[in-house]
């Protein structure tokens, strides 16, 4: 019994793990480029209802496209709620 509960304790650990570059998780770090480098916008978006989301595309300092989504939190600010870094691609 303690070796099955061991394996599902490692296997449930393990399956968390991921080697792509895609994150979507709570509170990502805004790097050179995104909308939130540098503290939060000076302006609100009023308009826009809370929950609601929206891209950004941007190439970061290495020249790789990043494409981030924001989600308008109650207070008006904005939060990285996902981030997907694309390889550099060289065309023939």
């Amino acid at each position: 019994m303690r070796t099955k509960l061991g394996a599902l304790l490692c296997i449930a650990v393990l399956a968390g793990c991921t080697t792509a570059q895609n994150f979507s998780a709570p509170g990502l770090d805004p790097i050179p480029g995104s909308i939130t480098y540098g503290g939060q916008p000076r302006t609100k978006l009023t308009k826009s209802p809370v929950g609601s989301s929206f891209p950004h595309n941007f190439i970061d300092q290495y020249g790789q496209q990043v494409e981030e989504t924001y989600i308008i939190q109650p207070d008006r600010s904005l939060k990285i709620a996902h981030r997907e870094i694309r390889p550099i691609r060289f065309h023939d």
